[in-house]
């Protein structure tokens, strides 16, 4: 790179052309703080998309990658390593799963899940529109974004999009259902709910059927929601979950985790992954899992996203505030998302515009009183500033 040229110069001639130009060079983190290449610091309300469950540079983060990579970093899947086995040990303890399944993203978590619901012999699989799963081929097919999936059809045949509602759930229901696959919370359509009683209707009718109910928790997982998992707040057991994004704080990782009869449905040879469940991810992803426990951060989730439910609904211009826990969706009286992000991005501050309409927070579980109250004066300014 020259000395006339920018990094975005740099950037825009040798990165693929998949997404706009970053908004800035980051350079380092802690805590809920990054900081850019001129040394601004911004208040992280993102947390690379529920990624960064400690935020960033956490001790325990940094001990559990440098222990591990001075011991064994990858072997291939010929072999067991201690911390495979202890992460399994772990999700399946705080998910009440069965098997696990190790991947290295939540596109592929979702893709072992497509394969999962072909072993019941069965081709259609149910999504919702709207939804978002990946962006591979086969969790392009489930995903519900027409726009995403139209420059790359055709796509995976059998899946179908349907209306978010039990009537077009009971509609679309039949025996050649193979699998139902739903995200508890929307978050790339803005953080969406979903109807009252859905996931129960959903669990009913897939036991009616004979059908798997696969919950994509990709996003909602690793205690983001105030439960470890959002289903766990449904009242209902499903036959598998995907998991990725927080369960690793930081490392790629992903994850398929089966209950029941559906963890004896892929058999040796069915699937695999060459970095999957390798033991320097595995042994960071428990470390992080281990330290959300330690520290009490499901249930932190829990009260600081009841603490800004409660600040952000009285903000004027903010109509509706959605999801649980840690992530949040913000409907806005006027579509004005993506200046709104914008604006607050040049205070100090991360948001997210999944649409005009809504803003998606999703901040380290370890915010406190000090980041709250700093987030909601510079979201306010944010909001002031706007026409």
């Amino acid at each position: 790179m020259s000395a006339e040229s920018t990094w975005q110069d740099h950037y825009g001639s040798r990165i693929m052309k998949s997404a706009p130009t970053p908004l800035a060079r980051l350079v380092r983190g802690e805590g809920c703080y990054v900081w850019d290449d001129n040394g601004k610091p911004y208040l992280d309300f993102l947390a690379g998309i529920a990624v960064n469950s400690l935020g960033h540079a956490h001790p325990v983060f940094v001990d559990a990658i440098s222990r591990q990579a001075a011991t064994l970093a990858h072997v291939s899947n010929y072999f067991a390593t201690p911390p495979q086995l202890d992460l399994a040990e772990r999700l399946l303890r705080v998910s009440g799963g069965d098997r696990v399944y190790f991947c290295n993203s939540g596109a592929e978590a979702i893709e072992a899940a497509i394969k999962l619901s072909r072993r019941t012999g069965r081709r259609r699989i149910l999504s919702l529109k709207d939804s978002f799963h990946g962006r591979t081929m086969g969790s392009l097919s489930l995903t519900g974004k027409a726009v995403l999936r139209e420059p790359f059809e055709p796509l995976l045949p059998g899946m179908e999009h349907i209306d978010t509602s039990i009537e077009a759930l009971e509609a679309a229901m039949g025996d050649d259902v193979a699998a139902v696959v739903v995200e508890p919370i929307r978050g790339e359509a803005g953080v969406l709910d979903l109807p009252e009683g859905f996931l129960r209707a959903a669990r009913d009718l897939t036991h009616e059927h004979g059908a798997l109910l696969i919950l994509d928790e990709i996003q909602t997982g690793a205690g983001r929601t105030g439960t470890w998992f959002a289903f766990q707040q449904h009242d209902i057991v499903p036959d598998a979950i995907t998991v990725a994004k927080g369960i690793g704080g930081g490392v790629p990782i992903g994850g398929l985790i089966t209950f029941g009869a559906a963890s004896d449905l892929l058999t040796v040879g069915q699937h695999g992954s060459t970095f999957g469940g390798n033991p320097l991810v595995t042994a960071t992803a428990n470390a992080v899992l281990a330290e959300i426990e330690r520290a009490g951060l499901v249930e932190n989730a829990r009260l600081r996203g009841d603490q800004l439910r409660r600040e952000l609904i009285a903000l004027p211009g903010v109509t509706e505030v959605r999801g649980a826990g840690l992530l949040i969706g913000l409907g806005l009286e006027h579509p004005s998302a993506t200046a709104l992000s914008r604006a607050a991005f040049e205070r100090g501050l991360i948001i997210n515009a999944p649409n005009e309409s809504s803003i998606r927070l999703a901040p380290p579980l370890i915010i406190g009183d000090a980041e709250v109250a700093e987030f909601l004066d510079l979201f306010t300014s944010a909001l002031e500033a706007l026409p």
